[in-house]
Order: structure tokens, then sequence, then C-alpha cells
């Protein structure tokens, strides 16, 4: 990976990571995963950081594996296409659906392929006006993955998630919104500055809390609802220990705001 490949900067709390291949549309290499796992590890492991926001370089968030280093890497005459799932691309997703952080993805063009999966990755999705979300897969016959075919039906249904794999078509920021893909459509120029606020804004907030909230919701597309309840009594039973709940608590009886430290 080139050392500016994916760029890192830490400010108010927010751990911001950028893809940063705007010639390749942001595709993604082996190199390029690996680096941005070492990236959200860097993010964990700082005290400092609360919140995470991912976004692209240039006009795209990212247009999905960069398919001529794919080609190159797998020349052989039994090409296994799935090899780099297994190696990257699986570890990193379950790494973000881990996180201890909330993550906030900023969506500033096309985000395709795998890099619609890296999108829709994000507890908040704030795509600019211009964005669409893509499932290009069916156009080079191969079928979703980067935990596409997990994601997509929980979000939007399996109709509409059908419709994204097979068609191929194109999801506009508008129509994301709509389905429930993007948390929030943002004018091109009003992106930027509107995720930092909202990935600063969670960067105040409880961050043990918000660590439980992510596990909870992942847990809850997998569990019944007697496991659903006992993962609450666990993780509130958490949640009461932490200094944020009584600083919480004696806001609220002093009518100001919480002033929360992640503790």
């Amino acid at each position: 990976m080139g050392a500016d490949e994916i760029l890192y900067e830490r400010r108010h709390g927010v751990a911001r990571i950028t893809l940063n291949r705007p010639a390749a549309l942001n595709a993604l290499t082996p190199t390029m995963l690996a680096g941005l796992a070492e990236m959200l590890d860097a993010a964990v492991r700082d005290d400092a950081v609360r919140a995470v926001l991912l976004t692209g370089a240039g006009r795209a968030f990212c247009s999905g594996a960069d398919l001529a280093v794919a080609g190159a890497e797998s020349g052989q005459a039994e090409r296994d296409a799935g090899a780099a799932l297994e190696s990257h691309y699986n570890p990193l997703v379950e790494q973000l659906f881990a996180l201890p952080l909330p993550v906030v993805t900023a969506v500033n063009g096309a985000a395709a392929g795998g890099g619609c999966s890296l999108a829709l990755a994000g507890d908040l999705v704030v795509a600019a006006r211009s964005a669409y979300f893509l499932q290009a897969f069916v156009h080079i016959g191969l079928t979703p993955d980067v935990g596409a075919t997990w994601l997509l039906p929980r979000l939007i249904g399996r109709n509409r998630a059908s419709a994204m794999m097979l068609l191929g078509d194109r999801v506009g920021a508008e129509q994301a919104l709509n389905w429930g893909l993007a948390h929030q459509v943002l004018e091109d120029a009003e992106l930027m500055p509107g995720a930092v606020a909202l990935a600063e804004r969670l960067a105040r907030g409880p961050t043990k809390a918000y660590a439980l909230i992510r596990q909870g919701i992942r847990s809850a597309l997998e569990l019944s609802l007697a496991e659903t309840l006992a993962l609450e009594r666990r993780s509130q039973r958490s949640a009461g220990l932490t200094n944020d709940f009584e600083e919480g608590v004696n806001a609220f009886l002093q009518r100001r705001p919480p002033q929360f430290q992640g503790r």
C-alpha cells in the first residue's frame, strides 16, 4: 500500500479514515484492506478516539475491488474469486461490526460492489446528493459479497435486495434514503461538514453505551426474542455501572446537558 492510499486523522475525538485512491475511484486492493484494518485497530487503541468517520477521496466513496489488481494476482488457470474474501474482506467486515466505537460513513459518490457493503457497514450512513449505491457483481458474472447478502435483506427487505443484486441498477441517494439504506442525504458541498458534525456529536456521547448498543443490534439480528431480552439485561447492567450513566442521571436531575467522558 502506498503511504498515502489510506489517510488517518484524529480530531475532536473522531478518527477520520479516508480511502485515498481517487484516480481509481478508491478501488480496493488487498494491501489497502490490510491498511484499513490497521487504521481501525489504531482507532480502538487510542483512548482519545470515541467515534470513527469513514469516507473516500475525490468523486467516489469506493468502487469495490480493483479488478486489474485482482486479475494480476489470480492469473493461474484455476482462479479462486473468493480467496480475497477469506483473507481480507470478511475479517474486515467482522472487525467493523465488532468495533466498540460508533461509525459514520460519508458516501461522496459511487459506493459499488464491495464498496457498497463498506458504506452500509456504518451505523449512520450520510450520503451526498450525487451518491449512489450499486451491487455491480451481476454485470461481471459474480455474486454479491462482503456481507451484502446478509446485510441488504435485513436493511431493505428481500424484494428490494433482490432487485439490487439481480438487476445491478444504481440506487440514488434519495431512493436510498426512502428505502432505509441512508440516514441522511446532504448537498454535495455540505456532506463532509455534516458528517463531521454527526461524528463529533457521537464522540461526545456515552462511548461504552454505544459499544453495547452496537453489539445488541448485531446480535438481535440473529437471536430469538428470549435471547435478546437476556442480552439487554446483561448490557443494561454493564451500562449502569459506568460513570457516564451516573453523569447522565445527575445531568437529568440538574436540568443540564450531560458531559459524558466515555467511561
